[in-house]
């Protein structure tokens, strides 16, 4: 397994490998031709940055978990209904905030929550998949906190604003390779209590089959992510909060929050 990132460091933004507590330096792209260059530095000297800065697509899984059902009542007729197909829908690429950056609830939103997901980044342009081809296009696994304002997800026709204001999208710290994205465990904290957690092995509709879906309507390209749900009920957020999400082999996503003031 590899964990990259992207860094800051001396006034350069660059992408490197983590290796116990050093950052080699990358040179190339980072889903094709990366290389060595230069000499590690301290991983406590860099600022880490959001691994994907502009995606040119953010898919994200609405109800994806049979523990978070009960929750989605804005896509769901009855608490018992399960969607048949995935239920995707776009944020946009100006919603991503990296690791160390604040959260802002916005000043006229009521209730915002964070729902911690495993993100997958894709790495190679794919249409028309088959599921059993899906992982194959999938370059690592990020951590991501699909930040959401629940009165504009509900009365809203679009969730343009309840999913996608400025900084509702956090993901980070590292992306990892090698991966089993069917089974990995996840949790999200808020002030240090744990809030939610699971594991990918309760997906209604896995990775590879969301690919798959996506893929049949719109061409995947190299830095799109997909936002794979969130478990169980997610939680409030609040000025002053600090919100984890910690997900298995990649690492630890930590955010402030902070509530906007009215103008």
């Amino acid at each position: 397994m590899t964990l990259y990132c992207r860094y800051e460091y001396r006034g350069e933004t660059t992408y490197g490998v983590v290796e116990g507590d050093q950052v080699q330096p990358l040179s190339g792209e980072l889903f094709s031709g990366l290389k060595p260059s230069g000499t590690g530095v301290p991983l406590s000297d860099v600022k880490l940055l959001a691994p994907v800065p502009r995606p040119g697509k953010i898919l994200a899984a609405a109800v994806n978990y049979q523990s978070h059902v009960p929750s989605g009542r804005t896509v769901l007729k009855s608490d018992d209904d399960v969607p048949s197909i995935p239920q995707l829908f776009l944020k946009p690429s100006s919603s991503i905030i990296g690791p160390g950056e604040t959260i802002i609830l916005p000043a006229e939103a009521r209730r915002v929550d964070a729902e911690g997901e495993l993100v997958a980044v894709i790495g190679k342009l794919c249409r028309n998949v088959l599921p059993e081809q899906a992982l194959d296009y999938v370059f690592g696994y990020t951590c991501g906190d699909d930040v959401s304002a629940r009165h504009w997800q509900r009365d809203d026709v679009q969730w343009w604003r309840a999913k996608g204001s400025d900084t509702f999208t956090s993901i980070g710290p590292y992306i990892a390779d090698g991966l089993d994205p069917t089974n990995i465990g996840l949790r999200t904290r808020v002030n240090g209590k744990v809030t939610q957690e699971g594991n990918t092995s309760d997906l209604i509709h896995n990775l590879a089959t969301m690919i798959s879906f996506a893929s049949r309507v719109m061409t995947v390209e190299p830095g799109d992510l997909l936002f794979t749900g969130t478990p169980g009920v997610p939680p409030k957020l609040e000025d002053g909060d600090v919100c984890e999400v910690e997900i298995d082999g990649i690492g630890v996503l930590t955010n402030p929050v902070k509530r906007e003031l009215i103008p």
